[in-house]
């Protein structure tokens, strides 16, 4: 869809939504009819009109359409289009649409957000001194020296929120006395840490609220030993006084351990009193120390929490959440740790209490939280619907619920099963699954047809050994039968879900970004066996599906319910597929193919299968998702087509990211990736692309990722 016409007083103005601004086109005295029925904008109110300029890209409000006529002129720079300036991975806006924009409207700006413009040089980034009354301030992905934070934060005297990365040579005593001043009054700060170090932390002396993201590599770029020692400059310790909510993400390594312990530190001698949410996502194991061990037993004494997640080995064995105190929790983690059914019960919901705040709860990798006990639970037994039933009844208003990386069977009860359970949440936004407990009981007893069975027995007629086929009407009885099944049901019931992930139990992606932290050593599920094509399509039935992932599926026979999705979901916009049907052939391939044709809203799209073929077929069915922005193919002995892979890079103008990882040599894979850059600096010139904005990748399958986009197969965050 290139845009829809408007009539604005004697021209047309067509706006161009892949390329985010509008062209002008004369109107010609002759088209007397088309000028009668064309829709005249300016005889709407000044409501509807800002309501219809507030989808368009502020820098394309200011540049460009108010340069059409005199109302418009004055609309597009009013208040509520203006107080809130979106740039954020706008790939389109290059250092002269920002200079411009600063110049133009830098007063009326109170919220600025710019994170992951890492293509705009820190001379652009000096202009935001231009916005005296900026609030918020988010300059996340940008590189900005301690010396230009300084300058520019001296000027932004009523800034509250701030965001920003904290790179190697970042000095806080080249900070002004005007700056520190700023920083005094910050509210709100999000800090990603790339060196060991505090940061700007000690000199936010009224922090509410602190988000801490820790990406520091163990090796330096030399290969030398990295210290978890902070640098020259860092005596000062952060305040917490008035610390609300405090957040810390680990990547892994044993650097960003010992660095978040000297943050935590401060937080053990004199906990706040107003801590109402503390959140550690530490990937692997994360071992308590005396010091950790002493902040938890402050916080059980002085404070009534709302949110809670802590690695897992602060939790196993400990009876810390006994003595802990919620006020009203509205986020629980409890990902990988051994909660047993008894304790999620009578530790967490307070023996089925009501819990209406509790609104994310995360269970992901408790293989035992839905049994009683757990001392001699094993993988194939069933759950104890009873606990499920009492956290339902008692979390009834849950929006985020994650079950998966576990076995959760149920049982022959009627009236029983898991996803039975589960229909009663209705206001359900996002779910993840183990693929073994979307099963129905009976079906998961009956075994699936095999070849012998449906050849004829004739004499002389020999078997084929290999692919199987399935004939149609096997395929028809068992869509029949899915719409009586449980799993049906649920999706019928969760009309309203956005993010649905089912994986099978013990999948663990080739290429995730914690590995091998988060390595999963499930056994492989009897169960799981007997999910396929009839229960991918109930999944169709999810109107409002934003983001779907499915892995490990091995029944799929011809991915025929992916068809039905494409057809059916049409705002979906993420999608990952792992592992379905057999492994030596991607039998879904067709299915596939005929599902991106619909899928107009698709922006991420990540495929791991072994020996796919990314060939001309594949990349022109493709190319039908023109709002595509990010691909990812993991496939070990897969094969591509460099030319229908630069076919598809010319058509798909949005895509900034594409990493194939296959089985090519890799002269074809530094060959095609130089061709890519090469056609995206002729083709988008004006851009001043020097080929970082495109991301492109293609690395033999034997070669070391540098980079993966998706941390793994699941959506479902251990954070908030």
């Amino acid at each position: 869809m290139r845009g829809h016409s408007l009539k604005l007083c004697q021209r047309w103005f067509r706006s161009d939504i892949r390329k985010n601004f509008f062209t002008e086109k004369e109107v010609v005295s002759e088209e007397s009819e088309e000028e009668s029925n064309g829709v005249n904008l300016m005889e709407f109110s000044d409501e509807i009109l800002l309501h219809i300029l507030s989808y368009v890209p502020c820098t394309d409000l200011v540049l460009n359409v108010r340069r059409t006529c005199r109302k418009l002129a004055t609309l597009c720079l009013d208040k509520s289009l203006t107080h809130t300036v979106l740039l954020q991975k706008d790939y389109k806006v290059n250092k002269d649409k920002v200079k411009q924009l600063m110049r133009d409207i830098g007063k009326e700006i109170y919220q600025l957000n710019m994170a992951g413009c890492y293509w705009l040089p820190s001379s652009t980034i000096d202009h935001v001194t231009r916005c005296k009354n900026l609030v918020k301030l988010n300059l996340s992905g940008c590189h900005v020296t301690s010396l230009r934070l300084s300058k520019m934060l001296s000027t932004l005297q009523h800034l509250r929120s701030l965001a920003i990365d904290v790179n190697p040579g970042f000095d806080a005593s080249q900070l002004s006395s005007e700056c520190k001043a700023t920083l005094s009054r910050v509210l709100e700060l999000k800090q990603t840490l790339y060196t060991p170090s505090y940061g700007v932390v000690p000199c936010c002396t009224s922090l509410e609220k602190l988000l801490l993201y820790f990406e520091i590599l163990d090796r330096s770029r030399e290969g030398f030993m990295l210290s978890g020692q902070l640098m020259v400059g860092e005596s000062n310790v952060p305040h917490y006084q008035n610390l609300r909510i405090f957040y810390a993400r680990l990547a892994p390594g044993y650097v960003n351990q010992e660095v978040v312990r000297l943050y935590l530190a401060v937080l053990s001698d004199r906990t706040p009193e107003n801590l109402h949410a503390f959140l550690i996502s530490a990937p692997g194991s994360f071992a308590e120390t005396g010091a950790t061990k002493n902040l938890l037993d402050s916080m059980a004494r002085n404070v009534r929490l709302d949110a809670l997640q802590l690695p897992k080995a602060w939790i196993n064995g400990s009876g810390l959440l006994q003595h802990l105190k919620f006020n009203n929790p509205f986020y629980f983690s409890f990902s990988r740790c051994t909660l047993s059914g008894g304790h999620l019960i009578q530790r967490v919901i307070n023996g089925g209490k009501d819990l209406k705040s509790l609104t994310s709860l995360n269970l992901s990798g408790c293989v035992h939280c839905l049994a009683p006990e757990s001392l001699f639970r094993k993988a194939e037994d069933d759950i104890d619907s009873s606990i499920l039933e009492s956290l339902v009844v008692s979390c009834c208003n849950l929006r985020h619920l994650n079950l998966s990386a576990a076995h959760h069977h149920s049982s022959e009860s009627i009236g029983n099963h898991l996803c039975q359970l589960l229909s009663r949440l209705k206001h359900l936004l996002s779910l993840a699954l183990p693929v073994c407990s979307i099963t129905d009981v009976s079906a998961s007893v009956e075994k699936p047809p095999t070849a012998p069975n449906l050849v004829p027995q004739t004499f002389g007629r020999k078997v084929r050994i290999g692919i199987q086929t399935y004939p149609r009407n096997l395929a028809d009885q068992a869509n029949q039968k899915i719409e009586s099944s449980v799993f049906w049901a649920l999706m019928g019931s969760l009309r309203f879900l956005e993010t649905l992930e089912i994986i099978g139990s013990s999948f663990s992606s080739a290429m995730p970004r914690n590995e091998p932290a988060i390595r999963n050593s499930l056994p492989p599920c009897v169960r799981a066996q007997s999910v396929g094509d009839s229960e991918v399509a109930a999944i169709s039935q999810l109107t409002y599906l934003q983001s779907l992932t499915l892995a490990q599926l091995p029944n799929i026979l011809t991915g025929s319910g992916l068809v039905n999705i494409g057809l059916q979901c049409q705002h979906l916009r993420t999608l990952s597929l792992a592992n379905l049907g057999m492994m030596g052939k991607v039998v879904y391939m067709s299915a596939l193919m005929d599902m991106l044709k619909h899928c107009k809203c698709l922006r991420d799209l990540r495929l791991e299968q072994p020996y796919f073929c990314a060939g001309a077929q594949f990349f022109q069915a493709l190319s039908h998702c023109s709002s595509l922005q990010r691909l990812c193919i993991v496939s070990r002995s897969g094969t591509l087509q460099s030319d229908a892979v630069m076919s598809f890079m010319a058509s798909c103008l949005e895509v900034i990211m594409c990493h194939m990882f296959m089985g090519e040599s890799l002269t074809v894979c530094k060959n095609l990736q130089q061709s890519i850059v090469r056609s995206a600096v002729a083709d988008d010139a004006a851009l001043e692309i020097t080929g970082e904005e495109l991301a492109v990748m293609c690395v033999k399958d034997s070669q070391s990722p540098i980079y993966t986009p998706w941390s793994q197969v699941g959506g479902c965050s251990d954070g908030i």
